[in-house]
């Protein structure tokens, strides 16, 4: 007789992290009586939840010097967006290079993370080209992507694909990549994003992916209304401020406001920082020309 599979108890709390439901997240991690590895899990998901919701504080005050690697790692994710980049990037490194934790898979996530952050491409895969988790590989196929090489995301993909086809971070990596790829591959993306709206709480990460693969498919007043309803649940995510200005200008609408929030709120943001390259040089034109 078969022994009966143990349930995944994090299940739920770990679908609500991957796709941007983090308040859901945190509000469903009371789970009692669960093994110490899943309860460590569960820590480090509920404070990258807290982080993903901008309070980094929170989670730098509430993990103490005695916290296990994993945690310890999240707070150094917590302290970088915070804007102590150097210290925590110090700290990172000092970790790495210690053969006892470096191979933690958290803390080989979170040096992929930082390190696409510092857009050192080849520094993050590093740490996490080796995979070992399905949030290792599906940070491999962000990266790539970044990196213009989709041959190698698709690599990643099918490495995901055949440990679990179903699973949502494998559902949402192949999205990535049919949205980096284009043409006809659009509207492949557009399906899985809503066949999560379908099946999962409706969260901006959701509505952000359809709004995209929308405005790749030249329906921008459909793309303008989903971006609308992603604003209404969290007035200062980057995506959504971005994808807003970008479509208002398609649409022929004023984009300012949403460029003004994105500066405010994320002037690190990569569209804030190419529109302000484009000021630079359109300023140094005129000056040529005067």
């Amino acid at each position: 007789m078969a022994a009966a599979t143990t349930p995944d108890l994090l299940f739920g709390l770990r679908n609500s992290f991957y796709l941007g439901a983090y308040q859901a997240a945190i509000n469903s991690s009371d789970i009692p009586n669960l093994p110490a590895d899943d309860a460590l899990e569960r820590d480090v998901l509920v404070h990258r939840s807290y982080i993903a919701l901008g309070s980094y504080q929170l989670v730098v005050s509430e993990i103490d010097s005695s916290a296990p690697t994993a945690l310890q790692a999240v707070k150094l994710l917590a302290l970088y967006l915070s804007g102590d980049k150097e210290s925590a990037i110090s700290s990172l490194q000092e970790w790495l290079s210690d053969a006892a934790i470096s191979n933690n898979p958290v803390l080989r996530l979170i040096a992929g993370i930082i390190y696409m952050h510092e857009q050192d491409y080849n520094e993050a895969l590093k740490h996490t080209n080796s995979g070992g988790t399905m949030e290792l590989h599906a940070l491999n196929v962000q990266i790539f992507i970044k990196m213009h090489r989709s041959d190698y995301a698709e690599k990643q993909l099918k490495i995901m694909q055949q440990i679990d086809e179903d699973h949502t971070l494998t559902q949402l990596a192949n999205a990535w990549l049919d949205l980096a790829v284009g043409g006809s591959k659009i509207q492949e993306a557009y399906l899985i994003f809503q066949d999560f709206s379908e099946k999962y709480q409706m969260t901006g990460m959701i509505l952000n992916g359809k709004a995209v693969c929308c405005m790749h498919m030249g329906r921008f007043d459909e793309a303008e209304s989903l971006l609308l309803e992603a604003l209404n649940k969290d007035a200062k995510d980057a995506e959504t401020l971005a994808n807003l200005a970008v479509c208002s200008l398609h649409l022929g609408k004023p984009s300012s406001r949403y460029l003004n929030q994105l500066k405010l709120s994320h002037p690190d943001h990569v569209l804030v920082a190419r529109m302000a390259s484009a000021e630079d040089n359109f300023d140094r034109a005129l000056q040529s020309i005067a």
